[in-house]
């Protein structure tokens, strides 16, 4: 696939474990693999850096794979999942950041172009996730929204 902003083609991905069971190996059970993921997003970490830190740390190659369910629907069972969807987070803080860059660099036109193309992108986003039914409908990017995470 290619970039949707630039003219090049996008970086190869890293493969998902072949096996869709749970290897032999493992030592964790199905019990402490959940106390894992309650404990590191009590910590803060998105679903993301959960499933990083599971696989780096732990050895634990696929959570889906173990518990037959996502990282995300154990989350939202447990009533810790993020307001807002972690991709679209990521973005609007993004978007703060360059705001807060233009405010003292007036003339920086590169960040300007950058900053129009990543807003771009989040309504984009948002507006999939309204059609989705993640996000409510009353939901609107503006700068101030930005400003606020």
């Amino acid at each position: 696939m290619t970039r949707i902003h630039s003219h090049s083609r996008g970086k190869s991905q890293s493969l998902r474990p072949t096996s869709r069971t749970a290897p032999s190996w493992l030592s964790y059970s199905t019990d402490e693999i959940r106390a894992l993921i309650m404990k590191l997003s009590k910590e803060g970490l998105g679903p993301s850096l959960i499933g990083l830190s599971l696989r780096d740390q732990y050895s634990i190659p696929s959570v889906r794979a173990i518990l037959g369910k996502s990282l995300n629907s154990i989350l939202k069972e447990s009533n810790l999942e993020m307001p807002t969807p972690e991709d679209l987070d990521h973005l609007v803080r993004r978007a703060a950041t360059l705001h807060n860059h233009l405010r003292t660099h007036h003339g920086d036109r590169k960040n300007v172009r950058s900053l129009e193309l990543l807003e771009a992108k989040i309504h984009r986003l948002s507006k999939y996730y309204k059609r989705e039914g993640v996000i409510p409908d009353s939901w609107k990017y503006s700068a101030v929204v930005a400003q606020l995470t």
